[in-house]
């Protein structure tokens, strides 16, 4: 059998086996001349999403758009520049966005609920919980949660920065089993087919290594936040957390059910899920949460971690950047400069600048005190 087969009979058995799927859709996928939404797409979107749930799934939606929905409101013909513009937009047209799903779920008979985060309800482990509790509850009313970027409050610091990476937390945070991004494209490419007409498409991808993001086109478009790399990251993150993502052309009709079609089996680039899945909390720690500050260290801890599973002691640090307390995520660097893991620290970076390279053995006589041996417990560590 060959590679082509042999992958696409893999995809065949996940699929038969799918029951909740985090569907994301981008401002492309929903704009008419880039200026308005296209309630004929919203439209067609609910009739597929209300196609799918009478097949006994479980959906939820991440959808872009209230900037979209608010410059049309407001008559501009340009994107708005600065923060508060865009807060402003955005509220106005989060409103219309929601009420223009009302009106085309009702017409399936669905009901929606509206779910709007930001960075710091993934990063507080309580809220965290809390958004997976009012998520799974709303889906067990039989109701579609739409999500979206609560874009009226965030500032740069707590900002997700693109829906793509919504997409792919919220997956893990519910323990979906697939990831579909609707994008304005028709899947990843082995070079950037606007570029290179000869650009061929990727059905495929095991592993997402740094091969397959160096593929991903970094270019935006007029309404979007993302490129292609956001959607890849998303996907690696899904990965980790052992679910499948299926990066697919939003734009091409009915999408959504002709993905569950045996007649369509090519279309777009599907993501295999990792086979050594992260558990919710490792997930949480690698992926939701953002570092602020690095550890670089030597190759033997850098060999206890990912070959031993052994935890970080401070014998193994060479160097300490940022500005991060106790229980902070940091990245763990080798001396190659490549990350490798990242971990909650229990000592803050003043304390490590002064032990770090001693053994944990002098920790009580350097600080007059000791909280851990361990700098990274094993348990609050995720190699990536």
């Amino acid at each position: 059998m060959d590679t082509f087969k042999s992958h696409l009979k893999k995809k065949q058995k996940l699929l038969q086996n799918i029951k909740r799927i985090v569907i994301k859709i981008g401002s492309a996928c929903l704009a008419q001349n880039s200026l308005a939404l296209n309630l004929d797409a919203m439209l067609a979107l609910a009739q597929q999403i209300s196609t799918l749930r009478e097949k006994g799934l479980e959906i939820v939606l991440i959808s872009s758009g209230a900037i979209l929905a608010g410059m049309e409101k407001l008559h501009l013909t340009s994107r708005p520049q600065t923060i508060p513009q865009q807060q402003a937009i955005a509220a106005i047209g989060q409103c219309a966005l929601m009420k223009a799903y009302e009106k085309c779920f009702a017409q399936y008979d669905c009901t929606v609920g509206q779910i709007l985060l930001t960075n710091d309800d993934i990063c507080n482990r309580r809220r965290y919980i809390n958004a997976r509790n009012t998520l799974t509850t709303l889906l067990r009313y039989k109701v579609i949660p739409i999500v979206n970027e609560n874009d009226t409050v965030v500032t740069k610091e707590i900002k997700f920065g693109d829906n793509d990476r919504l997409s792919g937390l919220v997956a893990s945070l519910i323990n979906a089993d697939l990831l579909i991004i609707l994008s304005h494209v028709d899947g990843l490419y082995s070079e950037n087919p606007t570029k290179n007409a000869h650009a061929q498409l990727i059905p495929f991808v095991d592993d997402i290594t740094h091969d397959i993001l160096n593929l991903a086109d970094k270019s935006t478009s007029f309404m979007g936040t993302g490129g292609m790399q956001t959607k890849i990251l998303a996907a690696r993150e899904a990965a980790k957390a052992g679910i499948a993502s299926w990066l697919v052309n939003g734009k091409f009709p009915n999408i959504l059910t002709s993905l569950f079609s045996s007649s369509d089996t090519h279309r777009g680039t599907f993501f295999f899920p990792e086979k050594d899945k992260l558990c919710s909390r490792k997930a949480w720690i690698g992926y939701a949460l953002r570092p602020k500050g690095k550890l670089i260290v030597d190759e033997g801890a850098r060999h206890m971690l990912i070959e031993k599973k052994k935890s970080l002691l401070s014998s193994g640090i060479v160097q300490v950047e940022g500005d991060f307390g106790i229980g902070d995520l940091v990245r763990c660097i080798g001396q190659d400069e490549r990350e490798f893991a990242r971990g909650l620290v229990n000592y803050n970076r003043e304390e490590l600048q002064i032990i770090k390279g001693k053994k944990s053995t002098e920790i009580k006589k350097l600080l007059g005190y000791k909280y851990y041996d361990e700098i990274i417990h094993r348990d609050d560590l995720v190699i990536l």
